[in-house]
């Protein structure tokens, strides 16, 4: 279903004083100014969290003993409030993924499940050592895992197997508690330490933080996840739970949280300075809550539309218009009981976004199944429609 359209308006500046505004553009204005935007708040807390994550990775492989653990390199800032918006402000979580290389003598196998279907939701990390006798030595007196004896191997710290691996799987919980215990031991040598309070939150899966700065008693939420890249592209093997099924410590859930940051990222560098297209996302998003339609749903329609609508379309004076757009959509999807999701088979992909060969050709992915299985949750799914 094509979104509403609109006839092509000037591109003399939308704040001229004595211009003769349409009703709509007109009242798009009031509307728009009268919406909260928290976006201040966003940037000097993003900023606070990238410096603290950062000096985190930093201290930890500075304070860390055993070099055969994961290496992480920069952490990826992923999730909505790095996006630019947040369904709710007062409680955002400021969430980062840490990729996962493999340390010296070792290398990552990705076995990306056996159901044949897309997304893949039962994926494993296969470690396997490698022999290092007479390759460059990243580690000082190393011994090769493959070709020295026990008894030699006893005065070496042990190899990833040993530690964070149930059988020759990287397991998900063991590395979550790993990472959580590396912040209990060594924050105390954080330069953020001085400031803030950490608080560890219990998790499997990822390292959740709340901090408290002494001063003024106010909170940070900080949600650390983790992930092993398929090849180039941007879609990770991550530590987040599969949906609606049984996730074991050893399985891995593909993530597309690094290629919707691409994605938002790419269409604000090419939009005007007054662009609107966070304020038309973050006030659907935030009279959803509590309601048949996730977050993510409305972040999947939103990203449809903004593949079909130039960034030059969401200006403060299209306002109205696209939040028509948006709603729009929605209804043809829950009338037809499909949308899909946006990247797994889109013929329409950005270039810039990197994905593995797999998903150009998988079967478009259809996030309202359950609407066609459940005809009830279909007929609710239509009245909470009707009430936003």
């Amino acid at each position: 279903s094509e979104p509403v359209g609109e006839e092509e308006e000037d591109e003399e500046s939308e704040e001229s004083d004595g211009e003769d505004f349409d009703y709509v553009s007109d009242m798009s204005r009031r509307i728009a100014k009268r919406i909260q935007w928290p976006v201040q708040n966003f940037n000097y807390r993003r900023q606070v969290v990238e410096n603290l994550v950062g000096n985190l990775l930093y201290v930890i492989h500075m304070y860390l003993s055993n070099p055969f653990f994961p290496v992480m390199p920069s952490a990826i800032k992923v999730g909505t409030t790095f996006e630019g918006w947040s369904p709710r402000e007062d409680d955002a979580v400021y969430r980062l993924l840490v990729p996962l290389r493999p340390p010296c003598g070792h290398i990552f196998h990705l076995e990306l499940g056996t159901s044949g279907e897309m997304p893949v939701s039962d994926s494993r990390v296969h470690v396997e050592l490698v022999c290092t006798c007479r390759g460059e030595q990243l580690v000082e007196n190393m011994l090769c895992f493959l070709h020295h004896p026990q008894e030699e191997l006893r005065i070496q710290h042990p190899s990833l197997l040993d530690t964070l691996c149930t059988g020759p799987y990287l397991d998900v919980q063991k590395t979550a508690q790993w990472f959580q215990d590396c912040v209990s031991s060594f924050w105390s040598v954080m330069p953020q330490a001085r400031r803030y309070k950490v608080n560890v939150l219990p998790s499997e899966r990822f390292c959740k933080l709340l901090l408290l700065r002494k001063a003024s008693r106010r909170t940070l939420f900080i949600e650390i996840m983790f992930g092993v890249q398929q090849g180039n592209s941007d879609v990770f093997l991550s530590s987040q739970r599969a949906q609606h099924i049984f996730t074991q410590s050893t399985t891995w859930v593909d993530s597309y949280a690094v290629a919707e940051m691409k994605f938002f990222r790419n269409f604000a560098r090419q939009s005007p300075p007054n662009s609107f297209h966070l304020k038309c996302l973050q006030l659907c998003a935030c009279i959803s809550l509590d309601t048949a339609f996730s977050t993510y749903t409305l972040k999947t329609v939103f990203m449809h539309l903004l593949n079909i609508r130039p960034p030059s379309a969401w200006r403060r004076r299209h306002f109205l218009l696209r939040l028509q757009d948006i709603m729009m959509y929605l209804r043809a999807c829950l009338m037809e009981r499909r949308l899909y999701d946006f990247f797994l088979g889109n013929k329409n992909m950005p270039q810039q976004i990197l994905l593995p060969p797999a998903f150009e050709t998988a079967e478009p992915l259809n996030l309202f199944q359950h609407l066609v299985d459940d005809p009830a949750a279909h007929a609710e799914a239509l009245l909470e429609f009707n009430e936003l």
